[in-house]
């Protein structure tokens, strides 16, 4: 019954955004993230900072986000998190483990969260949504390992559009919208994922949104950062 709940709050969200703005699946970041580059830039020196902190010090998802268990757990196949930023509260021992990244973080306010995904080989993320539209998703690939053909092993797929990622490469996308992915190699897939404010809403969007971080903050606060269910 919560969560139905829950899903239900979710979906009354997402309305009030999508009556009041649009809402692409996908957007450009050079007009929503500008800062962006920055990030790509910088991609080889976080990867060394992320293989020399160690993929085994990174805990599984569903013991960051326990309401995340169903998604984290369906195919028994581990999905760990190394979590910088969570909406807006910082982890130090993960920042000290990432400086590079972490600098980056410090350097643009418009980042709410951030967070190293390592997906496990031939792991697979069911079809889920995000819980908040006031942030946008900007994905980048790490560690991408590859297929036989040279093609990138890791799969994201965004409203029954895939998209695939090697190491550098990069989209800005709304994760309210249905999404899964899938590695289908051997080894670990690493990315990077940040959760960026989401410029030119409207007034009214602004506030709610405001109001909806704020509490999700106020609950990091108390249980610890991570993302919300």
């Amino acid at each position: 019954m919560a969560m139905n709940s829950y899903h239900s709050y979710k979906d009354a969200v997402r309305r009030f955004y999508e009556k009041r703005m649009e809402m692409p699946d996908v957007l450009d970041p050079e007009e929503h993230f500008p800062n962006y580059r920055k990030f790509v830039d910088q991609w080889e020196a976080m990867r060394d900072e992320v293989i020399e902190a160690k993929i085994a010090a990174a805990p599984r998802l569903e013991t960051v986000v326990p309401g995340q268990r169903r998604v984290a757990t369906a195919d028994g196949v581990e999905w760990r998190m190394m979590v910088v930023r969570g909406y807006g509260i910082d982890l130090q021992s993960n920042m000290d483990r990432l400086p590079t990244l972490t600098r980056l973080v410090k350097e643009c306010p418009e980042v709410k969260s951030a967070t190293v995904s390592f997906l496990g080989p031939h792991k697979h993320i069911p079809v889920h949504t995000g819980p908040f539209p006031g942030v946008l998703r900007f994905h980048l690939g790490l560690d991408v390992p590859k297929m036989p053909d040279g093609s990138p092993a890791a799969v994201l797929t965004i409203n029954g559009v895939d998209y695939s990622f090697s190491d550098g490469e990069y989209l800005l996308w709304d994760d309210t919208v249905p999404h899964e992915a899938v590695n289908h190699s051997d080894r670990p897939r690493t990315a990077l994922l940040l959760d960026i404010w989401r410029p030119g809403m409207p007034p009214s969007v602004e506030r709610l949104s405001k109001v909806i971080y704020g509490a999700i903050n106020l609950r990091m606060r108390f249980r610890g950062p991570g993302y919300v269910d």
